[in-house]
């Protein structure tokens, strides 16, 4: 493995990774606000620390590279399920924006779920 395939990899956990656990924490801090919207578009806001806990440790797992494949494959379905009941607005492009940026994120993701974290992943650590 060369050096530029042994960094990718962890440098785009984190990239990957941060844009989970910033909104995770972010929905703690603007908790009422966030639950309005979510009931706005008929989710019921009493999943919302389902949906904080999710993007906190889903993100961490990923971050860290433990239980990467389930992590990734369980924030991708999350991404696009977003996308679908929260940007599925066509006619405003801001949010077909935001529904292809979610649709990108869960391809990233689903390229962890086909390859693994690669390299400076708690999940190779059994394999030394």
């Amino acid at each position: 493995m060369n050096a530029i395939q042994k960094l990718s990899s962890p440098v785009g956990r984190v990239f990957i990774a941060m844009i989970f656990i910033m909104a995770g924490l972010n929905k703690i801090g603007g908790y009422a606000a966030t639950q309005g919207y979510m009931e706005s578009v008929g989710v019921p806001g009493m999943l919302l620390p389902l949906v904080i806990i999710l993007e906190v440790l889903g993100g961490l797992a990923v971050l860290a590279g433990w239980q990467t494949r389930l992590a990734a494959f369980a924030l991708a379905g999350f991404s696009l399920i977003s996308a679908l009941l929260f940007h599925a607005n066509f006619g405003d492009q801001m949010q077909m924006i935001m529904f292809m940026k979610n649709i990108a994120i869960a391809g990233g993701l689903l390229f962890l779920v086909a390859n693994g974290p690669g390299a400076f992943a708690l999940d190779n650590r059994s394999r030394n």
